[in-house]
C-alpha cells in the first residue's frame, strides 16, 4: 500500500455493498440509501426485501432509476434475517467488492460510521459496530431493554468464548476474504441470534476482530421486529453452539468462491 493509497479514506477506494435487509421498511429506506451513499464513492448499497406488503421493494426500484448504486434482491416471503444477511453475502460474493458491511434499516445503526468501519477493516478482518466500547453506547431505550442486551451478550460471549463486547449487533464489515471461507450451509440460525452464530463461526478461524464506538438509536419510525420467540431463539442458539463441534467452523483455507444462494430472486441491479 502506497502513501498515495493511505491519503485516499478507505469509503473512498474500497469497492463496499452495504447489505440492508427490510421487511416493512418504506419509511425510511430511501433517506438510508441517501445517507449511506454520501459516506463514499465506493459504497453501494444493497436491499434484501423479505416481500415487504408496505411497498418497500417498490420504492427502492424507484430509488434505482436515479441512482445506479443501489441494488435490490428480492425474497418471496419473510424468510429470517439471517437467511437475508447469507443472501446478501452470497449475491455480494458473485460480485468484485472488497469490503461487505451489514446494517439495519432503521437508523438504529448510524450510517456515518461506516467510514471509520472500512478504516479499521484496513487492520482487521472483521470489524464491529460496538455500543459496549469506550465511546460507544445507546439512546431510547428503557431500563428493561438495557439489562436484557446487557444479559444476553454476556451470556453468549461467556458460553461461546466470543472474543468482542457487543456480540448481538447486526452493523459489521467483512473482508471479502472472510466471508468466502465461511461454511453457510452450517449456519443454523434464521432470525436475530444468526449475529452471534456469525460471530461464532468467525472466531475459530484466528481472524483480527476490532470494535468501532456507535450511538445506537432505537428506531423512530416503523415497528420493530423482535419478538419473545426471538429471544428465546436466541438462548437457544447459544446453548446448541457450546455443544457444536469446532470442525463445523474449521473449514478449509483454500476453500473460496461463491456459496450457493439460498432463496432468492434478483431484481435490477444485481
Amino acid at each position: 500500500m502506497t502513501s498515495a493509497d493511505t491519503a485516499v479514506p478507505a469509503a473512498d477506494r474500497l469497492r463496499t455493498i452495504v447489505i440492508v435487509p427490510t421487511y416493512n421498511e418504506r419509511e425510511n429506506i430511501e433517506r438510508l440509501c441517501a445517507e449511506i451513499l454520501a459516506g463514499g464513492t465506493a459504497l453501494e448499497v444493497l436491499v434484501v426485501d423479505d416481500n415487504s406488503p408496505d411497498g418497500t421493494a417498490a420504492l427502492v426500484r424507484r430509488i434505482q432509476r436515479e441512482e445506479p448504486r443501489v441494488h435490490l434482491l428480492c425474497r418471496p416471503a419473510k424468510l429470517g434475517l439471517g437467511t437475508a444477511h447469507i443472501a446478501g453475502f452470497c449475491w455480494a460474493l458473485g460480485r468484485d467488492y472488497e469490503r461487505v458491511v451489514t446494517m439495519d434499516a432503521d437508523f438504529s445503526h448510524p450510517p456515518d460510521r461506516i467510514s471509520a468501519m472500512l478504516d479499521a477493516s484496513l487492520r482487521s478482518d472483521v470489524v464491529l459496530g460496538s455500543r459496549y466500547v469506550p465511546g460507544g453506547g445507546y439512546a431510547g431505550w428503557g431500563p428493561h431493554r438495557v439489562l436484557l442486551s446487557s444479559i444476553s451478550g454476556l451470556v453468549a460471549r461467556t458460553a461461546l468464548r466470543l472474543p468482542a463486547a457487543d456480540v448481538t449487533g447486526a452493523f459489521r464489515c467483512f473482508r471479502r476474504e472472510v466471508l468466502e471461507r465461511i461454511r453457510f450451509e452450517n449456519i443454523v440460525s434464521k432470525g436475530y441470534s444468526f449475529q452471534e452464530e456469525m460471530l461464532w463461526h468467525c472466531t475459530g478461524r484466528g481472524w483480527r476482530i476490532a470494535e468501532v464506538p456507535i450511538l445506537f438509536v432505537d428506531r423512530r419510525l416503523g415497528a420493530s421486529k423482535i419478538s419473545l420467540g426471538e429471544i428465546w431463539g436466541g438462548i437457544w442458539t447459544v446453548f446448541r453452539l457450546m455443544f457444536t463441534p469446532h470442525s463445523r467452523r474449521a473449514g478449509p483455507p483454500e476453500r473460496v468462491g461463491r456459496p450457493a444462494a439460498p432463496p432468492g430472486l434478483p431484481d435490477r441491479g444485481a
